[in-house]
């Protein structure tokens, strides 16, 4: 079957949401809930979209995004905070966004989420658009660390309840293990890196060394730090698997550097 990756763009808008909602889903990982009247336009419709936030500074200011046309203004204005998160959920019904935010004290949004409290503000921009892979698939392999673990649970999630997954997702240890709604031939293998810095172990690597790929046609998706998924790449190609076409790996963060833009090509 011939697959390809087809992208939707979605007009681009600027709004201001609030915290309706606050959820500790594990010690390590907070659930925010945002709603608000300027909801109109929200879309989401691949688990991979991600929208920008905007948060206060350290000096209290809270610099909100401009747009203009098709094109954001002040993205590098003076007192500019934003990072980017994938969307957890969108409720159009209930007008509701659902981001998940890793608890650390190193980092604006970590900081903001660990201190969130109900009817705190966050600018909103995007999803700037959504990728679509075409055809079926007869398996899903997802190899992720608990920074991509949002997308991650949100394409198990959507998937119908007969797909064939085989997940692995790595956390610091059993307490980050959460729930996930899954199909009926799913397994999820938690993967605990202890003590050891996130984004320095090889477990999502051996953990893929090890599996017995399903038969058929299957589909994998990596995410997590840039530098840890390099040698996952290589083995996806020498497996056969196609970028864009029957995988995607998406480097989210990459040790040492801030705000990581992961759009930026991490071929070596």
């Amino acid at each position: 079957m011939t697959h390809e990756r087809r992208i939707e763009m979605y007009p681009l808008k600027s709004r201001v949401l609030e915290v309706a909602e606050i959820e500790r889903v594990t010690p390590r990982m907070i659930r925010v809930h945002l709603e608000g009247p300027d909801f109109e336009g929200l879309q989401s419709d691949g688990f991979a979209d991600h929208v920008k936030l905007w948060f206060p500074n350290e000096d209290g200011d809270h610099v909100l995004p401009v747009v203009e046309g098709d094109r954001c203004l002040n993205f590098r204005a003076e007192g500019v905070v934003f990072r980017d998160y994938t969307v957890r959920h969108l409720d159009h019904d209930a007008r509701r966004l659902t981001i998940d935010f890793v608890a650390h004290d190193h980092g604006p949004a970590g900081r903001w989420a660990t201190n969130a409290a109900k009817g705190d503000r966050l600018g909103v921009l995007g999803p700037r658009g959504t990728a679509h892979i075409t055809g079926e698939f007869d398996y899903h392999v997802l190899l992720v660390d608990e920074t991509a673990l949002p997308a991650a649970a949100r394409y198990v999630e959507e998937l119908p309840e007969d797909a064939t997954v085989r997940a692995f997702f790595e956390v610091a240890d059993a307490d980050e293990e959460q729930l996930v709604r899954t199909p009926k031939d799913a397994e999820i293998t938690w993967l605990h890196r202890g003590d050891a810095e996130p984004g320095s172990t090889d477990l999502l690597l051996r953990a893929f060394e090890a599996l017995e790929l399903p038969e058929g046609d299957g589909f994998v998706y990596a995410a997590g730090e840039a530098g840890t998924l390099k040698p996952i790449r290589r083995l996806l190609k020498e497996r056969g698997f196609v970028r864009n076409e029957t995988c995607e790996v998406d480097g989210y963060w990459r040790r040492g550097t801030a705000n990581l833009d992961h759009h930026e090509d991490d071929d070596e």
